[in-house]
């Protein structure tokens, strides 16, 4: 019978040490479990700011090609826009120099004239004083 109660004995204390083994794997089980909803709960975050992110990154690249859109409509409108004014102005200086050379023309007549209108002074004086 001692044989049987020490064999007994033997039993219960490895039951005793099985079961302190279980309660330290459940335990470090539910600590394992604890941690992988963290984990879980981490990453759902971050796929959902990666969402947020991605989403706000999209907006700034279709703002980005709005505004380059934009800018090339903008340059192609003021290229057009100093090419008309560059006609214009071409224009513009041709009638100057018809202007100008029609001026030189006037003020070469207004020469002759007053040189005339000296002579024909000078030619009444000279009459004039051929009278006295």
């Amino acid at each position: 019978m001692s044989k049987f109660h020490g064999e007994l004995t033997q039993r219960e204390q490895e039951m005793l040490r099985i079961r302190r083994d279980s309660d330290t794997k459940a335990t470090e089980l539910a600590k394992m479990e604890k941690m992988l909803q963290q984990t879980k709960n981490m990453l759902e975050k971050k796929t959902d700011s990666s969402v947020e992110s991605k989403g706000y990154q999209e907006n700034m690249v279709e703002d980005l090609e709005e505004r380059v859109r934009s800018t090339r409509r903008y340059r192609r409108n003021s290229l057009h826009h100093t090419q008309m004014l560059e006609s214009q102005m071409k224009t513009v200086k041709g009638e100057l120099v018809g202007t100008l050379d029609h001026l030189q023309e006037l003020r070469n007549v207004l020469r002759r004239s007053q040189q005339k209108a000296e002579e024909r002074k000078a030619a009444m004086e000279k009459l004039a004083a051929g009278l006295r």
